[in-house]
């Protein structure tokens, strides 16, 4: 029985190493933020954080995740000026139509702006290419990362 560390707290979950750590997440732990979408690793939908790297939780199996800290939507800390002003960037920008694809663009703009402070076009557009957004809110969440960015400045 393996025992993950989700968002700073232990869980003990009884299932096979090779369950889809998106599957422990939503079914088992009831965190839902993180969302199926293509269950191939190529949507970013089911974004997550492992040991700090977004990762796809949609084709990782929890055994290769080990004691490795796992962060989920839900664990995003508004105390944390990189998460707080890419969530402001993403209301005051109208980032969101359907929302479905958001906590994975979220994810991917956090990791993104943790690593590179100001991000050009093309770095933007590199970061967030593993995510897709069915209603094309591309041009607003690329405005809101250089939005945030500047928050950040």
């Amino acid at each position: 029985m393996p025992t993950l560390v989700i968002n700073g707290q232990p869980h003990s979950v009884d299932v096979d190493a090779d369950t889809p750590l998106l599957w422990v997440l939503r079914d088992i732990l009831g965190l839902n933020a993180a969302k199926f979408g293509c269950g191939i690793a190529q949507c970013g939908a089911c974004t997550v954080y492992v040991d700090g790297k977004a990762v796809r939780a949609c084709n990782l199996p929890v055994g290769l995740v080990g004691k490795r800290a796992i962060t989920t939507p839900e664990g995003l800390d508004m105390a944390d000026p990189v998460v707080r002003a890419i969530k402001s960037a993403w209301v005051a920008l109208d980032v969101v139509q359907c929302g479905y694809c958001q906590p994975g663009q979220i994810m991917a703009a956090v990791a993104l702006l943790r690593t590179t402070p100001n991000p050009t076009d093309e770095q933007i557009d590199s970061a967030m290419s593993g995510n897709m957004c069915r209603c094309g809110t591309y041009m607003r969440i690329r405005a809101a990362i250089h939005h945030a960015a500047g928050e950040l400045a």
